[in-house]
């Protein structure tokens, strides 16, 4: 039996090439989706391999350990169908859009919409389902006050994946560190470095934003008093209900694992549902399966809340899934090692090597859309070359969560914008450009890589006065 061959430069960017070719017809002219894109890339890459020397069995193994990663997010997904469903007709997304509309100050609404959702994030370790609660609520108190939808889902997601970097119960987070062969807390606090600042200037950029919006005024435009009363009219409203959102925060901090703590949430949503909302069994089941069909009257809310379900979840579950079947072929065919390669060789500093950290995870993320393959590949592809310089795996693990957790969601057909779309109605288009955070986070790591500042070296020591490994930061 021969040994397959490794592929040169230029046949490794066919499939890409495929792809980004495919999914820009597609999103501009067919408006079809990524799965066909995806597949045609598979079909390539497949054909590469047999031409390459890989037996057929061999490539259907490929895809087959591609997607077998990706079967715990699946089920996640699943379950956040299910808890977007029970939230919206068990009362406690519009009992959190009700507070919200009466409480919070508009020219203050989106700097608390990334400072909230990034909290919530931060304690619960999954944007997701931040994303779908908080979020969701958020979007619909946004349409109340005439907030424009892709800007308040930006600052949505940037708080979002704020929490989901940092947040210990991550499992992006505790997978890129277990890449490089360091440890978790290390590696939260060597990533304070990019993620505080890139929040920071995200809120106010979002304040300035919010304060142009609103053109300085305590109030805007809309018809928040409509919407109440839709709200009341459907809905039973009480703050009690609330108790829901802070036992689900309480089960998290419990460190309940993730799938137990989502199954135990979305029956609480079902309760609610039947023991406040006066909902039957049938409606309840209904809205786990197929969703919430909102009824208030008012199109902006109407078009937030009829939303959630299990089979909400099956197109971002395809998608996972031929996405992490692509990337488990081009790892198999060795694809991604063949573009990486000439990028490790001609490398001399340690700005460069950050830079085509950043480059390498990206192209991953365009090419699959998956976050957990744009950090793995990365992380092993380069781990030898930061050794090699005298630099801890800490900067390869914080560069690769940059641009594979957050950069992520500037990919139109990514999982996480894919996902958010769905979430929120829009297409991920429209509210790309407006994750502040997402742009932030790797250009910071970009620039650390270039001054020095906040580079960590094997010796344990960091320059430009920043602490060393063992020190306090403060």
């Amino acid at each position: 039996m021969c040994t397959p061959k490794k592929p040169n430069f230029l046949i490794a960017t066919l499939p890409l090439l495929t792809l980004i070719g495919m999914a820009f017809m597609s999103t501009v002219y067919w408006g079809v989706g990524m799965l066909v894109p995806i597949i045609t890339g598979i079909a390539v890459a497949g054909i590469i391999g047999k031409g390459l020397g890989y037996s057929w069995r061999e490539l259907e193994q490929s895809l087959t350990d591609g997607v077998s990663k990706a079967l715990p997010a699946v089920f996640i997904l699943i379950l956040i169908g299910v808890i977007i469903g029970t939230w919206i007709s068990g009362g406690i997304i519009p009992t959190l859009v009700y507070y919200g509309l009466s409480i919070i100050n508009p020219s203050l609404f989106l700097p608390l919409v990334c400072l909230i959702t990034g909290f919530v994030s931060l304690v619960l370790g999954s944007s997701f389902t931040s994303i779908a609660t908080i979020g969701l609520a958020f979007m619909a108190i946004g349409e109340g006050m005439d907030m424009p939808a892709p800007i308040v889902a930006g600052a949505v997601i940037s708080g979002a994946f704020f929490g989901d970097k940092l947040s210990p119960l991550s499992d992006t987070t505790n997978v890129a560190p277990a890449m490089v062969g360091e440890s978790l807390f290390d590696h939260i606090r060597h990533m304070l470095w990019d993620t505080i600042p890139a929040l920071l200037i995200s809120t106010v950029l979002y304040w300035l934003i919010g304060l142009n919006i609103v053109g300085g005024s305590p109030s805007v435009g809309g018809e928040p008093d409509a919407i109440l009363a839709g709200l009341q009219d459907q809905f039973t409203i009480s703050p009690l209900i609330l108790i829901v959102v802070v036992l689900a925060l309480f089960l998290i901090i419990m460190k309940v694992p993730a799938i137990p703590a989502l199954i135990v949430i979305a029956l609480m949503g079902a309760v609610t549902a039947l023991l406040v909302q006066g909902r039957s069994v049938e409606e309840t089941l209904q809205a786990m399966t197929a969703g919430y069909i909102s009824e208030s009257g008012q199109e902006a809310i109407d078009s937030l809340l009829t939303n959630g379900g299990i089979s909400s979840m099956f197109a971002t579950v395809g998608l996972v899934i031929v996405a992490t079947a692509l990337g488990g072929i081009l790892e198999k065919t060795g694809i991604f090692a063949t573009l990486i390669d000439p990028l490790i060789r001609r490398i001399k500093r340690t700005g460069s090597l950050i830079a085509a950290t950043i480059f390498a995870t990206f192209l991953v993320g365009f090419s699959s859309g998956a976050q957990f393959l744009a950090i793995i590949l990365p992380a092993r592809g380069f781990l030898e070359s930061y050794r090699k310089m005298n630099l801890s795996p800490l900067n390869l693990s914080r560069a690769v969560e940059a641009a594979g957790t957050v950069g992520i969601n500037l990919v139109p057909w990514g999982v996480p914008a894919v996902f958010a779309a769905g979430v929120f109605g829009l297409s991920p288009t429209q509210f790309i450009p407006w994750i502040l955070f997402a742009f932030i986070v790797p250009l910071l790591n970009i620039i650390y890589g270039y001054t020095g500042f906040s580079i960590q070296r094997l010796n344990r020591e960091s320059v430009s006065g920043v602490p060393r490994k063992n020190d306090s930061l403060k």
